[in-house]
C-alpha cells in the first residue's frame, strides 16, 4: 500500500466498483427488476463492497482499515448468496451468474490480501 494515497488508487476497490457496476447492469432488466426488495439487497451488498473499502481507507488509521475490509469481503460473500438466488429463481442464467459469482469471488480474494497486508503493517505498528 506504500505510495497508495487515494481509495481510488486501491485494485480492490476498482474490482469492487467493477463488481458494483455488473451487479446493477445484470439486476435491470427482466423479471428480475421488478423484485425491487431482492435488487434492493443485492445492490445494498455490492455498493458495500466498494464503499468499506474506501470508508475504511478514509479513516486512516490501519485497525479501523481493517476492520472495514472486513465488513467488505463480508459483503463479497452476500453478492455471491444472492447470486444463488437469482440462479434459484430463474432469474440469472447459469452462466450469468457464475460470471458474477468469480468476479464477486476474486474480488473478495483481493481484498482478502489486502486485509492481511494491513493486517501485517498494523502488527509491525504494536
Amino acid at each position: 500500500m506504500s505510495g497508495v494515497t487515494r481509495f481510488e488508487d486501491l485494485i480492490a476497490w476498482q474490482k469492487a466498483r467493477e463488481l458494483n457496476r455488473e451487479i446493477y447492469a445484470a439486476t435491470s432488466t427482466g423479471q428480475i427488476s421488478r423484485d425491487f426488495s431482492f435488487v434492493n439487497q443485492i445492490r445494498s451488498a455490492a455498493a458495500s463492497v466498494m464503499s468499506n473499502i474506501a470508508e475504511g481507507f478514509e479513516r486512516g488509521g490501519p485497525a479501523e482499515f481493517h476492520q472495514f475490509l472486513v465488513i467488505s469481503k463480508g459483503s463479497c460473500g452476500e453478492v455471491r448468496s444472492n447470486l444463488y438466488i437469482a440462479l434459484d429463481v430463474g432469474y440469472l442464467s447459469e452462466r450469468e451468474s457464475k460470471r458474477l459469482g468469480e468476479m464477486a469471488e476474486n474480488t473478495g480474494k483481493i481484498i482478502g490480501a489486502l486485509r492481511a497486508s494491513v493486517q501485517k503493517r498494523r502488527d509491525r505498528r504494536k
